[in-house]
């Protein structure tokens, strides 16, 4: 319980990385495995999950990492070079990852725990060049016809919730009006 009271004094009984109230609980951060607070970032349920399931980030949430970064502990500061190093593709999280300041210590932490993507892994984008990410939104830019229908995907046209297609690069897969097509990736753009 000692852990808990120490995070919550620390914390002012917030997420130490966006601030919230809600759900609160201790975060590990490995490779470390004391249980001890400097070893532990205070989290809402919200960052913890997406800490734990990459697949699942909601990008716009880090922004908080630009208030974050300056923490004074260890723990917080290791934890947000790791998200911002996952992120540096959106490119804000890059001008960020230029200003942190890691001891030579916290450093050697940071990238302990910084998993690289699969260089080989398919990465779908927009017709801007922008990464698209399972769940983001895309506006169509060109009226398309929809094989073996009558619907037209009208210029304009949100798709919301998208789904990525995992072994093609050039195809992603959304609802317009009511219907789940494939969409080429060179006729959106993220939203």
């Amino acid at each position: 319980m000692a852990l808990i009271d120490d995070l919550e004094n620390r914390s002012s009984n917030k997420c130490e990385l966006c601030a919230s109230n809600k759900d609160l609980t201790p975060f590990l951060v490995s490779p470390k495995t004391e249980k001890v607070s400097g070893n532990y970032v205070y989290t809402c349920s919200n960052c913890n999950y997406q800490l734990n399931d990459i697949e699942n980030i909601e990008i716009n949430h880090w922004r908080c990492l630009n208030d974050c970064m300056w923490n004074e502990n260890s723990a917080v500061k290791v934890v947000s070079y790791r998200m911002l190093h996952r992120l540096k593709e959106e490119g804000w999280p890059q001008d960020l990852l230029d200003m942190i300041y890691l001891t030579d210590e916290e450093l050697e932490w940071a990238k302990e725990g910084i998993v690289e993507v699969n260089p080989n892994a398919l990465v779908h984008k927009d017709s801007n060049g922008v990464t698209l990410q399972h769940g983001d939104s895309v506006v169509v830019i060109k009226d398309l016809n929809v094989k073996g229908s009558s619907l037209v995907a009208k210029r304009g046209t949100a798709v919301r919730n998208i789904t990525l297609v995992s072994d093609n690069a050039e195809h992603i897969e959304g609802r317009v009006e009511g219907q789940h097509i494939v969409i080429l990736t060179q006729y959106v753009k993220k939203s």
